[in-house]
Parts: structure tokens; C-alpha cells; sequence
């Protein structure tokens, strides 16, 4: 069961990186392939800090950041140059590869002898399975109070309008074009804060860890999105990402129990996404294909 166990503590901590890819695909309405590289600088930011002995709380708000430039030049690039969303975040990826390397100095890095943010409460949770479920509960929570908070305020209004409609919204007086820039800022902050706890949970940084992660918090939004209906407040959506997430999880370990090749582990991490993404489609399907058989 501490498979199981650990698939739940990572699920939760995938949670945060949907919840950022929630802000830009769903609220946003952006087709951001940003993240997989702002993932991978919250984790180089994080290790290479670490190292240098920083506090670790202040190596989560530095990766933070490193991840809000990453929004905030595909920002630029989509709203000054009028370069479409997918482009301007491809070029953003692309460039961000070599970034990365710089940053760290080589293709992977270790924590070892480095404080993470889960050393802070070693103290008092020797158990370091418990020390991961406490920090992945405490900042889930944390961010989902102030996403909510902030989605309420007359900012997260005018960017939900954004993401709705922008003629309209500018219409209206909006600055969509700052309106856009900055809810990529924060989407990539998050999943950059994601980057660094993932790393740190599993005590290294690889310069790829964040190949195929879009398909991770996509699956987390999608699952969510299935458990719930339409009319849900915005508080219970995104603890639904993080269930979505956990969910996911699980279901990729018990797919790999069963005995199958662990290098095949991104291929069963885009079928499951598929499957998911088709069950509306299928739930649609069946009861009216019975129907047409009981007219018949």
C-alpha cells in the first residue's frame, strides 16, 4: 500500500501544477504549452537555491517567480507582437530549454545535503511520508483560499471577463493585453511552484522532468471536471483538480502493477487522458443509442 500511498502525496502536489494549468486553459481560454518549461525552472531554481544554502521557503517564492517571467514573456510575445498563444508559448518552451541548463549546470541535480521546504517540519513529523502529505495539504489549501479570494476581487473578475470575451471586455474599459499577460504570469507561477515541490519530493532535478507534464494537470482538470456538474463555485472546482489528480495518479500505479513495461509509462498517461477525455462523449452515445434500439 505505499505505493498507493506515495501515488496519493504526488497526486496532490500535481494538483497545484493543474490548478495553474486551470488559470490558463479554462479561465484564460490559452493554449499554453509554457508550462512544461516553467515546471522545469521552478525545479532548477529550486535545486541551484538550495544548494547555495537559501532558505527554503524562500527557494519556493524565487522559483515562484522564475516561473511568473516564463508566463510573462509568452505574454509579451502573444500581446505586443500579435504572435498566436500556441507559437508564442512554443517559442517560449524552446528557449526556456537552454535557460534551464544555465541555470542548473548540468542535465540533473541532486538535493543531497541541501534543506527542502519538507526539513522544516522534520522536527515534529518523523514520518517523511506524513512530512509530504502535511506540506502537499497545507499549500493545496493555502492556494485554493487565495485563488478564490482573488478570482472574487474586481481583478479576477476582469480576467475571468478576459478569458470570456475580450472585445467585450475591452469594450468595457478591460486591459485585456495586461489581463492576459498577467493571469499567465500567475498560471506559470503555480505550476513552477509545482516544479519545485515535485523535485523536491523526489530529491532531484532532471532538465526533462517536465516533458508530458501538460498531459498530467490536463488529466487532473478533465477527471475533476467529470466528478462534478456545470454549476459548482470555483472553491470546490479546484479542490476537485486536486481529487483529479490524485485519482490519476492511482490509476497510473495500479496500470503499472499489473506488470507493465515502466518505459511505456507516458504512452498509459495519454490513454488514460484519451479515455477520460471521451467519457462525455460516451456517456452521450450510450443512452441514445438504447433509445434508437427500444424505437426499433
Amino acid at each position: 500500500m505505499t505505493i498507493y500511498f506515495s501515488a496519493l502525496i504526488q497526486g496532490i502536489l500535481w494538483g497545484i501544477m493543474g490548478m495553474g494549468l486551470y488559470i490558463s486553459f479554462r479561465i484564460l481560454r490559452f493554449t499554453d504549452l509554457t508550462s512544461e518549461a516553467s515546471f522545469t525552472i521552478g525545479a532548477a531554481a529550486s535545486v541551484m537555491f538550495a544548494s547555495q544554502g537559501m532558505h527554503p521557503i524562500l527557494v519556493l517564492v524565487v522559483s515562484i517567480l522564475f516561473g511568473m517571467l516564463a508566463g510573462l514573456v509568452t505574454g509579451l510575445l502573444t500581446t505586443l507582437f500579435d504572435i498566436p498563444d500556441l507559437l508564442a508559448s512554443i517559442i517560449t518552451m524552446t528557449g526556456l530549454y537552454s535557460v534551464n541548463l544555465r541555470i542548473m549546470g548540468r542535465p540533473n541535480a541532486s538535493y543531497r545535503g541541501s534543506e527542502t521546504i519538507y526539513s522544516l517540519i522534520a522536527s515534529w513529523i518523523e514520518d517523511i511520508n506524513y512530512q509530504r502529505l502535511f506540506i502537499g495539504l497545507l499549500i493545496s489549501l493555502i492556494l485554493i483560499l487565495a485563488l478564490q479570494f482573488f478570482f472574487r476581487t474586481d481583478l479576477g473578475q476582469a480576467m475571468i471577463a478576459t478569458g470570456d470575451n475580450p472585445k467585450m471586455a475591452q469594450s468595457i474599459g478591460i486591459k485585456t493585453k495586461s489581463m492576459t499577460c498577467l493571469a499567465l504570469m500567475i498560471a506559470n507561477g503555480l505550476i513552477a511552484l509545482a516544479g519545485a515541490l515535485i523535485s523536491q519530493d523526489n530529491s532531484f532535478t532532471d532538465i526533462s522532468m517536465g516533458t508530458g507534464t501538460v498531459v498530467i494537470a490536463l488529466a487532473s482538470i478533465v477527471i475533476g471536471e467529470l466528478l462534478l456538474s456545470k454549476q459548482v463555485t470555483l472553491f470546490v472546482r479546484l479542490i476537485s483538480i486536486v481529487l483529479g489528480a490524485i485519482i490519476y495518479r492511482l490509476i497510473l500505479v495500479f496500470v503499472l502493477q499489473l506488470g507493465l513495461n515502466p518505459n511505456d509509462f507516458k504512452l498509459i498517461s495519454a490513454l488514460v487522458l484519451a479515455v477520460f477525455l471521451a467519457l462525455p462523449k460516451f456517456r452521450y452515445f450510450l443512452p441514445h443509442s438504447l433509445q434508437r434500439k427500444g424505437q426499433a
